[in-house]
């Protein structure tokens, strides 16, 4: 036998046997999850949960952080078999443990003051941190789920003219932000410049115009229009425009909501009641300072 196939035969046989020093070196698999003893099923769907940044050689000892992170020392839990050192966070409680991570969120602002947590409604309460497999874990279908509670907006949502949920991709989270804080309109998503969701998507309502309609002074889409749904054309807040027109454009004294400017037409007369047949450019326009065109 050669020299070189002694060299070969001597570097193999290690190798074959599992000595050699490529396996010396290789890396023990990881440490089972000690959950997994009584909570096999939680744990091995958890390995496909976003909360989960999985890697191969470190997935257990990923999803035992996990779990530590939220239930407490559940090593010492599984050893003593101690329940009390597990806790399931619930209510304003569990809220504050979900914080300790997504607090830093853009848009998050779920605070003793947020719209949802006032009325003592907790993450738990929408999002199912081990059932629900894709993000964001919500309980079920984003629609459902907040009608469940917001009744007077499911039956608004049932009128003739309305923002119908689920067609055309609108969803109640299009315009809201669910993890919002409080006042009229901290729970919407604006725009980047600042604006009502309905801009992002209406756009040629929002100009900008050289003669604006809603200046800023008073006012905005919802003081013609009913958001989620309206018994008139256009979701508009009452059926005839004039009236509509009339509750600002008045001649109540300066400083109050009516001059806007005030109409000069003798409304008794029909030919003036469907303002929009003449100004027709009613979101703003470039040339008409009287939105006619």
């Amino acid at each position: 036998m050669s020299t070189w196939l002694r060299v070969l035969s001597a570097l193999s046989l290690p190798l074959v046997l599992g000595v050699g020093v490529g396996w010396a070196q290789t890396q023990a698999a990881p440490a089972a999850n000690p959950c997994a003893t009584c909570h096999d099923d939680v744990v091995a769907a958890f390995a496909n949960n976003p909360h989960t940044r999985t890697s191969s050689a470190t997935v257990n000892k990923q999803i035992t952080n996990i779990c530590e992170g939220c239930h407490g020392d559940g090593t010492k839990h599984a050893a003593e078999g101690d329940k009390t050192l597990i806790q399931v966070p619930k209510g304003g409680g569990g809220a504050k443990v979900c914080l300790s991570c997504h607090h830093d969120k853009p848009g998050f602002e779920y605070t003793a003051m947020g719209f949802h947590s006032s009325a003592s409604v907790s993450c738990s309460e929408c999002h199912s941190i081990h059932g629900a497999p894709a993000a964001p874990l919500l309980r079920t279908a984003v629609g459902s789920l907040c009608v469940s509670c917001h009744l007077e907006q499911k039956n608004t949502f049932a009128k003739p003219y309305a923002h119908f949920l689920g067609r055309g991709g609108i969803e109640c989270i299009s315009c809201h932000n669910p993890h919002g804080g409080a006042g009229a309109d901290r729970n919407l998503k604006k725009t980047y410049a600042g604006e009502l969701p309905c801009a992002s998507c209406h756009p040629e309502t929002q100009g900008p115009f050289v003669f604006t309609h809603v200046t800023g002074m008073a006012g905005n889409c919802m003081s013609c229009h009913e958001p989620h749904g309206s018994n008139n054309n256009k979701m508009l807040t009452r059926a005839r425009v004039d009236q509509l027109c009339l509750e600002c454009h008045t001649t109540l004294p300066a400083g109050t909501l009516g001059p806007q400017p005030p109409s000069f037409h003798d409304l008794r007369s029909p030919r003036y009641t469907n303002c929009t047949v003449c100004h027709v450019a009613i979101h703003g326009s470039n040339t008409s300072p009287m939105l006619l065109r």
